[in-house]
């Protein structure tokens, strides 16, 4: 590899330099070569070859040296230069021979190599690093060997992962040999595995899972974390729908007049009630203090999660009433709740509560710039009002700001329509 050149060099008459700090401050230094390892390090690109076996080595660093003119005008410089490279054994330099009419003959480095990965790693002080990561990859090759385009993909991921390393593959083997088991990850029972270790580890459970499990093992429509339970055929906490009573003869719960009931999803959607109106509300305080109404229920909403309370099909018998914000994501969270819930007609978010209550105005710091395709005419105006900043930039009047007076003269307007 070693290649030598000659170049005849005549310095006079050349520009005068600039300082010594300066000078030598341009030129590439060997901690400077050093970084340039470091980067390759940080982009796991040093590691990644440790799985498929390729190798960059030898590996010719970028080098930038002082110019003819320099060899005679910085000519310590240079020499302190040159002194600081060779100083570094595990940096091979090849040579390039100067014949300079005022200096003679000169050797200068022309390029820098790293000839193995070993002296890479020492350079960098990534010995230990590398030598964990290469405890990791046997692992990985004697039981789940389907896992080695992840680490080639992510082997620094794969060091922050090392001490639980052997427990995640335990899961991996177990849901290989489990696929869909059917029970919540607490029940997981491996030896050293505790009992929260799955539902912490969900993300990177995921990526492996999708790797070594059988298609069919995989509900591939499921996505993110929050269904990792789905996706994995794991059972899933129950989600809970929270309702009140708004009318003491149903009579759901003996002795209590308008109680504040929690279902699982399942026993909602089987409530067998005589509910006409249903309430939905995003405030936790207006869904407490709501006034009294006959045959229905107000319900404490999810924000952007609707396909719980979809599966309640008697909720179709229902005039069904949605009380949000006044502001874009008001009206993309009542867009969504129209794309699981036929008819729903919206409370309260209307022009005419805004410009009532102006003095309370707040304001929205991330809107909803998409366009909302279930709003009514007079909903979508005002949205468009609202996203392009036509009344007040980010303008939003929370629900809890309405007046009590202003949401029961506005019951009774509903309710006199529904009749």
């Amino acid at each position: 590899m070693t290649r030598s050149s000659r170049t005849t060099v005549d310095g006079r008459g050349a520009p005068a330099g600039p300082a010594l700090g300066m000078a030598s401050g341009q030129w590439t230094t060997a901690s400077a070569l050093k970084g340039q390892l470091r980067r390759l390090w940080e982009r796991g690109e040093l590691l990644r070859g440790l799985v498929g076996g390729e190798t960059v080595f030898p590996l010719r660093l970028a080098l930038k040296g002082p110019g003819s003119a320099e060899l005679a005008q910085r000519f310590e410089a240079v020499r302190a230069w040159i002194a600081d490279l060779v100083a570094e054994p595990r940096i091979r330099i090849e040579w390039r021979e100067v014949d300079h009419r005022v200096l003679g003959s000169q050797r200068v480095p022309q390029s820098a190599w790293v000839d193995d990965l070993d002296s890479a790693l020492a350079l960098i002080g990534k010995r230990s690093e590398a030598a964990q990561f290469n405890e990791l990859l046997a692992l990985v090759r004697a039981r789940q060997p389907t896992l080695l385009a992840w680490l080639g993909k992510r082997p620094l991921r794969a060091l922050e992962l090392a001490e639980d390393w052997e427990r995640l593959l335990a899961v991996v083997d177990w849901l290989v040999r489990h696929p869909r088991p059917g029970i919540y990850p607490r029940q997981v029972d491996i030896s050293g595995v505790h009992s929260k270790f799955v539902e912490a580890h969900r993300g990177v459970l995921a990526e492996w899972l999708d790797l070594t499990l059988p298609p069919e093992a995989i509900e591939k429509d499921r996505t993110g974390v929050g269904q990792f339970a789905a996706r994995y055929g794991f059972r899933d906490k129950p989600a809970r729908i929270r309702f009140r009573v708004l009318d003491p003869r149903l009579a759901l719960v003996s002795g209590v007049a308008t109680p504040d009931i929690t279902l699982d999803a399942e026993s909602f959607a089987n409530l067998n009630a005589p509910v006409r109106r249903v309430f939905i509300t995003e405030n936790e305080t207006n869904f407490l203090a709501f006034p009294l109404v006959a045959e229905a229920i107000v319900v404490f909403g999810a924000g952007y999660g609707w396909d719980q309370l979809a599966r309640a099909a008697w909720l179709a018998r229902c005039a069904l009433y949605y009380w949000g914000d006044i502001d874009t994501h008001g009206f993309a969270i009542l867009d969504q709740l129209r794309g699981c819930v036929d008819r729903v007609e919206s409370f309260l978010m209307d022009r005419a509560t805004l410009m009532a209550h102006e003095n309370l105005w707040g304001e929205e710091s991330d809107q909803v710039t998409h366009d909302l395709p279930r709003l009514t005419t007079p909903e979508r105006a005002l949205f468009d009002d609202l996203r392009d900043n036509r009344i007040r930039k980010g303008l939003r009047l929370e629900q809890e700001r309405v007046g009590f007076r202003w949401v029961e003269t506005a019951l009774g307007d509903v309710l006199g329509q529904d009749g």
